[in-house]
């Protein structure tokens, strides 16, 4: 429905209160998970570092106008037992200008939810701030006990993980077409509560048993006040580097970096972490005690963003990760993590690692804009890769601003140990996902597929402009 926009109110813009909710998520992530903040710093330095060794890499984000972004970039991770509180969380990120975008399903990898993710999808948006959130549903339907099924059920329809405040405020922007910047800062205040840990558990010992043995994600989406960020995700340049000093630092990395191997040119998305905390919570038990117990959910993680793949080019990827996978698959506990990267690497041969050689190929997808000569306004013709070969436009790798649903399975289950992987059936089922969510979620490829074109027509527009104007 369309809601009437009050001219009355000066209101501030979603990308405001994007920036000031992920400052403060950060801030109470920091609190939470003190070595998130170690990891923090080491990222800004590692950073730093590559931006003072690598010059060229300082100018092309510079000149792109994505340099300031580096130090804003990060992620978080929630998971959600309802359809009514997915709905409702898609309505909150729209007062953050996050919007959903892609369908995961995890069943695949044994994971019981599908996913999606919520982030900004302008190029302004993202050039202010690109805070993204990976939100999962849990799939009730794939618990293999009826009575269980029901018990988890029963506990979830009676919990409320958004407060009154947040509700309100959530209304007043759909209402009002945005909020004003005194409402901005206690709508950051109210939302900020859906995301706090809580360390009492809203089932009992014996609840939380079976939950946790049916699987530890089941676990810890129904037995708790509200779904806990679960980790916040920083952005560096140099994840190998990050990998290499996390020791030094006191954090113990996992023994593989996710997703593609070290590349010149990079691609998708690599991801490294630590592993889940196992931290202290409380049970009620039927006698009305609290009774001590222990949660494994929360956990660092660090990632370094590529190219953006066409579905050519993620075809391809997919195969080169199967065939490195058929050799060797890396074991939780890092035994052949040697074996396992050098399978990688062998198999990412075949996938060319120079920018001009992917573009040509169609492998990946590129913003164009003009070099100093295409904006010297002499008129020039021709196509568009007559116009590059004569120095007039430029291409740029368009970073991949989503997820991968192997890449997320894979840090989900290294992180919460050997056991945590358990049959399911595999069945995506994005109808229902979007019926839940009240949405349809935007397709990344076709999103990408429009920021390029519509650089080139932008570029080729202002080359005619010159022509014309001559």
């Amino acid at each position: 429905m369309t809601h009437a926009v009050s001219t009355t109110k000066d209101l501030v813009s979603s990308d405001f209160i994007r920036s000031a909710f992920s400052r403060a998520m950060s801030a109470m992530y920091k609190t939470e998970v003190p070595a998130y903040g170690t990891l923090m710093t080491l990222v800004a330095d590692v950073n730093a570092e590559t931006l003072a060794a690598r010059p060229e890499l300082a100018a092309q984000l510079s000149e792109t106008d994505t340099l300031e972004r580096i130090s804003e970039e990060r992620h978080g991770a929630i998971r959600l037992g309802t359809p009514q509180e997915l709905a409702t969380m898609r309505r909150l990120f729209a007062v953050l200008g996050m919007m959903p975008v892609g369908y995961y399903d995890l069943s695949t990898a044994g994971v019981p939810v599908h996913s999606t993710a919520f982030r900004p999808v302008g190029d302004a948006a993202l050039k202010r701030n690109p805070f993204r959130v990976f939100t999962s549903l849990l799939r009730l339907d794939l618990i293999a006990d009826p009575a269980l099924r029901a018990e988890a059920e029963a506990v979830l329809s009676k919990r409320q993980i958004f407060t009154p405040g947040v509700l309100s405020l959530i209304e007043t922007a759909e209402r009002e077409g945005g909020l004003t910047e005194a409402e901005a800062d206690r709508f950051v205040t109210e939302a900020l509560e859906t995301f706090r840990w809580h360390d009492r558990a809203i089932v009992s010992p014996a609840l939380y048993k079976r939950l946790h043995d049916a699987h530890r994600l089941i676990a810890d989406v129904v037995s708790f006040k509200g779904p806990h960020i679960n980790h916040l995700t920083p952005r560096t340049l140099d994840i190998d580097r990050v990998q290499a000093l996390m020791p030094e630092r006191g954090i113990a990395p996992k023994a593989v970096v996710e997703g593609p191997p070290t590349r010149a040119c990079p691609i998708l998305l690599r991801q490294t972490s630590f592993k889940a905390l196992e931290e202290p919570v409380s049970f009620e038990a039927e006698d009305g005690q609290w009774v001590p117990g222990s949660h494994t959910a929360r956990f660092g993680e660090i990632e370094q963003r590529g190219l953006a793949l066409t579905p050519k080019g993620r075809a391809l990827y997919d195969q080169l990760l199967d065939r490195s996978r058929a050799i060797v698959r890396p074991a939780a506990d890092g035994s052949n993590a040697g074996e396992y990267e050098a399978a990688l690497k062998q198999a990412f041969t075949d996938f060319p690692d120079e920018w001009e050689a992917i573009r040509k190929a169609g492998l990946g997808y590129f913003a164009y804009r003009l070099t100093p000569k295409g904006r010297a306004g002499v008129p020039v013709t021709g196509e568009l890769e007559s116009l590059i070969a004569s120095g007039h436009i430029v291409a740029d790798p368009i970073v991949y601003e989503d997820f991968l649903p192997v890449s997320a399975a894979g840090i989900f289950q290294s992180n919460l140990g050997d056991d945590a992987a358990q049959d399911f059936v595999a069945s995506p089922n994005q109808v229902m996902f979007e019926r839940d969510l009240g949405a349809s979620v935007l397709n990344e490829f076709d999103h990408y597929a429009a920021i390029e074109q519509s650089s080139i027509d932008a570029c080729l527009a202002a080359l005619a402009g010159a022509r014309a104007a001559e």
